[in-house]
């Protein structure tokens, strides 16, 4: 049985406080970007039941760029406004998709994929990219998981140095 029928309510949200606590032990003392995207991908993958894919595609040029993730191999560039990553970051809102085959223009990287939920990565005004998770079951994500993982970003916001990440060297 999955356990999306019972990824809900407390157990859910105590699973979130302890990934949140996790990822601040785990970015507070580094400062290399590619280092704490890399830790923060992995330990959301590793955390959060019934994912397939966790990860981040980067801001570079115009089109968002493959960044750290967990996962099956994945689409390397997706152009600003096409996909549920492209029009997260160019609406600048975070979109939960309970069915990827009931959204527009959605890209598919992995056939397995159902369910998908994109946060951008806005910092000082500037879009610097999204996180990205996609899930095999149809309605994983909630408001729930949209409320801690835009607070994850925002934690990324203070451990991450997004110009770095996103420098076209």
């Amino acid at each position: 049985m999955s356990t999306k029928e019972t990824w809900r309510g407390p157990q859910a949200q105590a699973v979130y406080e302890n990934l949140l606590r996790e990822a601040e032990a785990l970015l507070s003392p580094e400062t290399d970007w590619l280092a704490n995207l890399a830790n923060a991908a992995a330990l959301v993958y590793s955390t959060l039941p019934d994912l397939n894919w966790a990860g981040f595609y980067l801001t570079k040029r115009g089109e968002l760029v493959l960044g750290p993730f967990q996962g099956k191999p994945a689409c390397v560039r997706i152009p600003w406004g096409r996909g549920v990553c492209g029009t997260a970051a160019q609406r600048r809102a975070t979109i939960v998709v309970p069915d990827v085959h009931q959204f527009p223009g959605h890209i598919a990287c992995d056939p397995a994929s159902r369910s998908e939920i994109v946060v951008p990565i806005i910092h000082d005004a500037n879009v610097w990219g999204v996180l990205d998770l996609d899930s095999p079951y149809e309605g994983r994500f909630s408001q729930l998981d949209q409320q801690y993982l835009e607070k994850l970003v925002a934690l990324l916001n203070k451990h991450v140095d997004w110009q770095a990440a996103c420098s076209s060297r």
